[in-house]
């Protein structure tokens, strides 16, 4: 998908992190917790990269997918049960 061309390994983390919490769930993600309060969270740099590709919504507590960030992790999750990652 042309969103995810070019994004760092970061930005990525952001969209396994909610694929694994979907997948395991059953439901779908609209946003994670940036910060989880035991040592976890996104990269300041990764949040700002997804927010200026119009991705994410972000404030200190969470970040929220966009509708595009939303179709990007859809795909990103359909490709994860299809057996690949392009």
């Amino acid at each position: 998908m042309a969103e995810q061309a070019g994004l760092s390994d970061d930005a990525l983390a952001v969209f396994a992190f909610a694929a694994y919490h979907e997948l395991s769930s059953g439901q779908p993600v609209r946003s994670v917790v940036r910060r989880d309060g035991v040592g976890h969270k996104a990269s300041d740099a990764a949040v700002s990269e997804l927010t200026e590709r119009g991705l994410v919504v972000a404030d200190d507590g969470e970040i929220r997918f966009t509708d595009g960030g939303e179709r990007l992790l859809r795909a990103f999750v359909s490709d994860l049960r299809k057996g690949h990652t392009t």
